[in-house]
């Protein structure tokens, strides 16, 4: 099983609450469930994007040459937290 990000692991606990919302809601619940979603959708099309950005940016500070070491930070983003799902 490949490790989770922060921000893989705060969509995975939105999914939960979501699952856990069925039967039938009051508008308050109705609009509480439609807000975990949309912060669910930001997630998956952009803040998983940001966040993988910022950890390639993070691992080349720390290198010396960093157009050496830019396709083994992506590739190691990609092995250790699943590519861009």
């Amino acid at each position: 099983m490949k490790k989770q990000t922060a921000m893989q692991q705060l969509k995975d606990k939105i999914q939960v609450v979501i699952g856990e919302m069925n039967g039938e809601l009051n508008s308050y619940q109705s609009g509480y469930k439609q807000c975990l979603i949309n912060i669910q959708n930001d997630i998956d099309l952009q803040m998983l994007a940001i966040e993988k950005e910022q950890m390639i940016d993070a691992y080349l500070e720390g290198e010396s040459d960093a157009d050496h070491y830019e396709d083994s930070a992506s590739r190691y983003y990609n092995e250790t937290y699943g590519g861009d799902k």
